[in-house]
């Protein structure tokens, strides 16, 4: 299985060193291929967009999502469920009706900004005060970041929660009882018990926007392309075997990553072995560094 799910990787990497253009026969080992992705500029340009994108999103996604999951946590059973339901939308939507769906959410928002401003300019205040109004715009980089924050944010909030659930909910009162600030409570005891969760929710937000390709197709306009639709582009034709020496650098830079954290975690399992009657992560006691400015004064001191 793992062999069959591998497979087309391997071959990609393999033909992004062949002296031809074809992916079927083998002309023999060469670099000009990742020469002449470095002095494409389409491919180039796709990159960055995509890169530029992936990462906004991300953290936009990661702090409206932690946040909204904390306010779905603290609402009452019969709210939270109708806004998880609500929340779930576009996790259970296909690709292709939420990417029509916000073209035309986008279209409709630009046109009917478009008639403010037309009609805002026809005012005879406006034209005797020398003002000019254009609200409208078109679909480009600001719908597409939009869009993916939109679809990221579900993730987020679907990460987060599983850990607010498993979160004392008298641990951050226990804090604050002990002289700390609300948002010094928040940011040294709550936060770190939420930060599993909101960084797998930060991953696969990053994961799914990085992939996107047929949501982005529908809103990114003409003037601007991620990769996936250059690489949609090159399909009709003829794909050039730049985008093989593309993917082989993206999958050595993410497979580098996994490798890293990979052996991050190994360390920290060995640190805390070594440490016999020392518990890795302690469940039951809590430990605060207060410093002179985070103390609250009204809160009573023990």
């Amino acid at each position: 299985m793992f062999l069959f799910l591998y497979a087309p990787i391997f071959v990609l990497i393999v033909f992004s060193f062949n002296n031809s253009k074809s992916n079927a026969v083998w002309g023999g080992f060469t670099l000009d291929w990742y020469l002449q992705l470095f002095q494409n500029n389409t491919v180039l340009s796709a990159l960055q967009t995509t890169l530029l994108v992936s990462v906004l999103a991300t953290l936009i996604a990661t702090v409206a999502g932690t946040a909204a999951a904390i306010g779905f946590y603290n609402m009452k059973r019969k709210v939270r469920s109708a806004c998880l339901t609500v929340n779930n939308i576009p996790l259970t939507n296909a690709d292709i009706i939420t990417g029509v769906s916000m073209m035309l959410l986008f279209v409709f928002a630009g046109q009917v900004l478009a008639g403010l401003s037309s009609w805002l300019n026809a005012q005879s205040w406006a034209e005797s005060a020398g003002l000019w109004f254009d609200f409208g715009f078109n679909l480009g980089f600001p719908t597409l970041l939009i869009a993916h924050i939109t679809f990221d944010i579900p993730y987020v909030i679907l990460s987060v929660m599983p850990k607010l659930r498993q979160l004392d909910p008298n641990i951050a009162e226990a804090a604050q009882d002990l002289g700390a600030t609300n948002f010094y409570a928040f940011r040294k005891v709550v936060l770190p018990e939420l930060m599993p969760g909101i960084i797998n929710g930060m991953l696969i937000a990053f994961t799914m926007s990085i992939d996107d390709f047929v949501i982005s197709y529908f809103t990114a306009g003409s003037q601007v392309s991620t990769l996936s639709m250059v690489v949609y582009s090159m399909v009709r034709r003829r794909v050039s075997p730049e985008i093989n020496a593309l993917s082989t650098l993206m999958f050595l830079a993410v497979l580098t990553l996994l490798i890293v954290i990979n052996l991050r975690q190994s360390r920290q399992e060995a640190s805390a072995r070594r440490r016999p009657g020392v518990p890795a992560e302690p469940a039951n006691e809590v430990l605060i560094s207060l410093e002179d400015e985070d103390l609250d004064p009204d809160a009573p001191q023990r």
